[in-house]
């Protein structure tokens, strides 16, 4: 038996490429094919945008699928919600679809769209967001580069955006936050019924969680004499309580924790002049809490 997995082709290809090897799943791909091979004979990935995964995982053609929660709500599917992966093309957090003008437009508001014309890729999210707003506008569909569209074309975009840098360059000026997403890992309803693919997405949910908890975190081991000890407790910014092991001479234990990465370079010489020995740094794949 093999799950069939959709994988979003375009931006965040390449980002959950790599999570899904940092979760143990090794797939590779050639630059024409929508077929990716993988070392998990249990699997069978296709490439497919993520705008169009939420339709064939509600229509049974995946098992299983990773795709953005904004596609979920644009498509209105009724699936199955595994798991929330907060990762994106370019970092590890959500990203948001904005409403924005150009910056001399005299908008401030929504309100102040009345009747005007705003381009979107997503144009049930903005509509759904006009009405709760109580604004009347003509939503038209982007087929691309939305952002140079305004003031020119349009009134308005809503746009997505991780950073803003891109909105910037274009000389445009966020009005509000019309909806925040995330990738998202869903099943089909049927196929979720079925013990063993039930079985087989969460563990695949579990890994791939688990290697997002890895992220800008590593391993730290060390030996301390037990005279030592608590002073070095207190040294140690513990994301959980630390493993204590005694070792064969019984005046020293070792002690192994998990920490944030960007404070290691700082408690490391702190740990050494504490007494700590033998300290090793080790990176992580994954971390299941």
């Amino acid at each position: 038996m093999k799950l069939k997995l959709g994988l979003p082709k375009g931006s965040l290809q390449d980002a959950t490429f790599q999570l899904m090897a940092k979760a143990g799943f090794n797939f590779s791909v050639s630059s024409r094919s929508y077929f990716p091979s993988v070392d998990d004979p249990e699997l069978e990935g296709m490439l497919i945008r993520a705008q169009e995964l939420p339709r064939y995982v509600e229509d049974g053609v995946f098992d299983a699928a990773l795709t953005g929660h904004d596609w979920i709500v644009e498509n209105g599917v009724d699936v199955v919600s595994v798991s929330d992966l907060i990762y994106s093309k370019q970092s590890m957090r959500k990203v948001k679809w904005v409403l924005a003008v150009h910056e001399e437009s005299p908008v401030k508001t929504v309100k102040d769209l009345q009747g005007k014309r705003i381009a979107t890729e997503v144009v049930q999210i903005t509509k759904k967001y006009l009405q709760a707003n109580g604004v009347e506008a003509h939503v038209e569909f982007s087929w691309g580069a939305t952002e140079v569209k305004t003031p020119d074309l349009v009134d308005a975009i809503v746009e997505v955006t991780e950073t803003g840098s891109s909105l910037r360059a274009n000389r445009l000026r966020i009005v509000d936050v019309v909806l925040e997403s995330n990738t998202k890992l869903i099943a089909n309803k049927e196929s979720w019924k079925d013990p063993w693919k039930r079985e087989k997405i969460e563990n695949i949910a579990m890994l791939l969680q688990g290697a997002i908890n890895a992220g800008g975190k590593v391993g730290l081991k060390m030996n301390i004499k037990k005279a030592d000890l608590s002073g070095i407790l207190e040294l140690i910014p513990a994301l959980r309580n630390p493993t204590i092991s005694p070792l064969a001479d019984e005046t020293w234990v070792a002690l192994e924790t998990i920490i944030a990465e960007d404070v290691v370079r700082k408690i490391i010489p702190l740990l050494k002049r504490a007494g700590a020995e033998g300290i090793i740094e080790y990176p992580l794949n994954k971390v299941i809490y």
